[in-house]
């Protein structure tokens, strides 16, 4: 093919932003006037569905820059709690468990409500969500369905995260940090373009946090963690209109856990551990280990109308939760998960050309993921003792006291599990295998009216699942029963003691498949390229899947009726041959002992099972830039309308927690984000998100009617307001200038339960930081919830108990960077 003289698409930006240096496209400060600058009109990020900015689109997003970043200390995903308008995500537990809530749904296990992108690579599973931020250009955080063109689980939106690309950084970043609480990092960056065709970028990072809480069981602070890890990308453009841009990457996570503090009974009852109130003590070790790898390929080609896009991904998850189930000093029962995860995504789209009047998206998707669990239960000493109690009195209340004459025999039930540990395994494979196609269509300047444009987009989406399962237990139980003559007081072994194995095993494997239409219809008018208002009605979907902590639950009634059944074999024969027992009163005792070993047929797939979710959203909302360009302002409102909302609960036996469908809730709100540059040294910016959500069709029993109370983890309120000061320094000066950053993010009330019975009011923590800049060096000092705002950051109930974890206390640090 013969070359072009001029220059091509692809070839004009990497030959624009490699003239770039890193400062650049970070500190992009108006010299003479107050406009305010759109972050993707400085930072060109490549998505292979969207023809346009999302300020030009009908949707609610909000966009951070890594200056944006750096300012307001995100550091996660969960660090963008409260800077979104709508959106929660509680800093709670560990990384395994990342919990998004935007606009009244939301997931704290199994399938995530808010999808994840990185670099254009779908991360499927949530475990992985929470990855470290040293290497992060920009974040958009999209709100409301994104099923059409995203897909499963989409359905409270998207984040998508880019990593710096080596054409626009050149050079090396190092970075430094250290704050209170034994927190220290430190993290270093090489971007090299090697051509005008070829540029790559290698880093590493390293992180230690001391911890903030205190086990008092052992004076040790237990939510210490280690994290190291590194990031590879290469990009390459083969031809004038090809690219191929290549990452990488890995990280070890090792961290302590977890900070429960106990709060009190929740059944009403007199407080027996009335020492341990509000302190964490529990004596089992606790933590998370997690191995990550991704790697992502993205391919582009722009032809004369078109532009194909490929993007292929693979993840492997490797990591394992240790977890002291009854979060107690007391030696009761412990879990143990342990995952092993690989996912491959595959996705091809063809796109028109952005400008046309006609813009259209195109593409097929799918991915398949393998995942084996292991997850089993450990009865310790003192849960064993609990069982036998519970065993014990449970058969006692059932045994007569005989009379016959002036001689009485009260007879006393006894059964004992035999060891010090009951475990109970679990073996499970939950492979996903799923499969899309896609279209969305825009038409412009509809009706030849200049500026108005509809949207329409179709998804079928397709997915499979399976659950393969091996679990069960084995142990020895010594049973007896006596009876005690008076006035003699002679002991008499009704049922000598004898030992009995008891033992069950769960095998097998089922399946379910789901297919999903998902629409999405927008109308929009444009004022101009800036100024817009659109209205949008789209359908979210989240899928289904197995409860496989269900099994333990399953499994401990099935322990129960497998020990009477050996008790009701030993004891019908003896009691029928007591001639003193009346008749009547043998006919009580076997028909009890029939009743409690009576096996009941398990259905599997109808107790793990729970059915995927869905959802209809209405949106209004508006895009506007004001007063010459010093204001960009956003609002929305919406209505969305769910059916079978899954929510986590705790099993009834205590045992872990489970997927529930909730029948239907509706959530109604509206939301507000601001940019302004007052000065040229001077800006403010904030939102606020209002979120009405409550059940319209909850109902268990005459005693568990939840319609009308609110859902769970949805604050009522969020809101931030924040400010940046440019103190500009005189030429010559020591520093070229001192930034000062603050701001105030709030989020409540929330409540933690479907019942209502506890919650979390309005609260706020107040954050700043100071930047001293000079050439391409910066140390930064900076305070996390500087009014040290004590507040729940998550809270539930278990075994009529309640634990909350509270957020972190104020800190102190200091970060140092250099870029050569």
């Amino acid at each position: 093919m013969k070359r072009r003289t001029v220059l091509t698409p692809l070839v004009a930006v990497a030959a624009t932003v490699a003239a770039a240096s890193p400062a650049d496209t970070e500190h992009v400060i108006p010299k003479d006037t107050t406009k305010v600058i759109d972050i993707e009109e400085v930072v060109v990020i490549a998505t292979p569905k969207e023809n346009n900015r999302l300020r030009q689109q009908a949707v609610s997003a909000t966009s951070f820059s890594q200056n944006d970043l750096r300012k307001n200390s995100v550091t996660s995903v969960k660090s963008l709690s409260g800077l979104v308008p709508n959106l929660f995500i509680p800093d709670y537990g560990s990384k395994l468990t990342t919990s998004m809530y935007v606009r009244g749904i939301g997931s704290r296990i199994n399938t995530p409500a808010v999808g994840l992108y990185v670099d254009n690579i779908p991360f499927i599973d949530k475990s992985a969500f929470d990855f470290n931020y040293s290497d992060i250009e920009r974040i958009d955080v999209m709100r409301g369905p994104q099923g059409t063109l995203y897909g499963r689980n989409t359905m409270g939106g998207l984040i998508r995260i880019f990593t710096k690309s080596p054409f626009s950084y050149q050079g090396t970043d190092l970075r430094l940090g250290a704050a209170t609480y034994n927190n220290y990092k430190a993290s270093v960056t090489h971007y090299h373009r090697i051509s005008s065709l070829f540029a790559f970028s290698a880093g590493a990072f390293y992180e230690h946090k001391g911890g903030f809480f205190k086990n008092q069981f052992n004076g040790k602070r237990i939510d210490v963690d280690d994290e190291f890890g590194g990031r590879i990308r290469a990009i390459y453009l083969p031809t004038e209109n090809s690219k191929l841009d290549f990452t990488l990457n890995y990280e070890y996570t090792n961290q302590g856990g977890y900070p429960y503090t106990y709060v009190g009974r929740t059944d009403g009852k007199t407080e027996d551990r009335a020492d341990y109130l509000n302190k964490i003590d529990y004596n089992n070790e606790c933590g998370y280990k997690r191995n990550l790898l991704n790697a992502g390929l993205n391919f582009e080609h722009q032809a004369d109308n078109f532009i194909l896009s490929s993007v292929t991904g693979f993840q492997y998850l490797y990591d394992q939760m240790d977890l002291d189930q009854d979060f107690t000093s007391q030696d009761l029962y412990t879990m143990m998960q342990k995952q092993n995860a690989k996912t491959i995504s595959e996705e091809l789209v063809l796109k028109s050309k952005p400008g046309k009047r006609w813009q259209w998206t195109t593409g097929v998707s799918g991915f398949y993921q393998a995942l084996h669990t292991k997850g089993p239960v450990t009865f310790r000493k003192d849960g064993i003792a609990w069982l036998n109690s519970t065993i014990n009195t449970y058969g006692n209340q059932y045994m007569p006291t005989i009379s016959q004459g002036a001689m009485n025999m009260t007879m006393t039930f006894s059964d004992e599990i035999q060891g010090d540990e009951l475990y109970i395994g679990g073996d499970f494979d939950t492979p996903i295998l799923n499969g899309a196609i896609f279209h969305q269509s825009t038409f412009n300047d509809l009706f030849g009216l200049e500026g108005l444009s509809f949207t329409a987009g179709l998804r079928l989406d397709y997915e499979k699942l399976k659950l393969k399962y091996n679990t069960g237990y084995d142990f020895v139980h010594t049973y007896g029963l006596s009876g005690v003559l008076t006035p003699m007081n002679i002991t008499v072994d009704m049922v000598p003691k004898a030992d009995y194995q008891a033992s069950k095993e769960y095998t097998g494997e089922i399946s379910h498949d789901y297919l999903q239409l998902l629409p999405k219809f927008s109308l929009q008018y444009n004022f101009d390229t800036q100024n817009n208002i659109y209205a949008t009605v789209s359908k979210g979907y989240r899928s289904g899947g197995y409860n496989i902590q269900m099994f333990s639950d399953v499994l401990q009634k099935d322990m129960q009726t497998n020990i009477m059944k050996d008790v009701a074999n030993a004891t019908i024969p003896v009691v029928n041959n007591v001639p003193m027992i009346p008749q009547d009163t043998k006919d009580k005792i076997v028909g009890i002992l029939q009743q409690m070993s009576t096996e009941t047929a398990t259905d599997v797939k109808a107790t793990t099972l729970y059915k995927p979710e869905y959802s209809w959203n209405y949106e209004i909302g508006s895009h506007l830039t004001l007063f010459d360009n010093r204001l960009q302002l956003d609002v929305a409102a919406f209505y969305m309308d769910t059916h079978n909302q899954q929510i986590s609960r705790f099993v009834n036996s205590g045992l872990g927690r489970i997927t529930v469908n909730a029948g239907k809730s509706r959530s109604l709100g509206a939301e507000a984000a601001f940019r302004t540059q007052i000065t040229d040294a001077f800006s403010l910016n904030g939102n606020y998100g209002y979120t009405y959500a409550t059940f319209t069709d909850y109902v268990l029993s005459d005693a568990e009617n939840y319609n009308g109370n609110y859902v769970p983890f949805v604050p009522k309120h969020t809101f931030t307001v924040g400010g940046q000061y440019i103190f500009a320094l005189k030429s010559g000066a020591f520093l070229d200038n001192i930034t000062v950053n603050a701001n105030y993010k709030a989020a409540g009330r929330i409540y933690w339960t479907e019942k209502n019975d506890a919650s979390q009011a309005l609260y706020g923590t107040l954050n700043g930081r100071i930047d001293f800049n000079k050439g391409n060096g910066q140390v930064a000092l900076w305070i996390n919830n500087a009014l040290d705002k004590k507040y729940e950051a998550f809270y539930f109930q278990t075994m009529n108990r309640g634990f909350a974890q509270y957020g972190r206390p104020l800190q102190i640090g200091i970060d140092l960077r250099c870029r050569f």
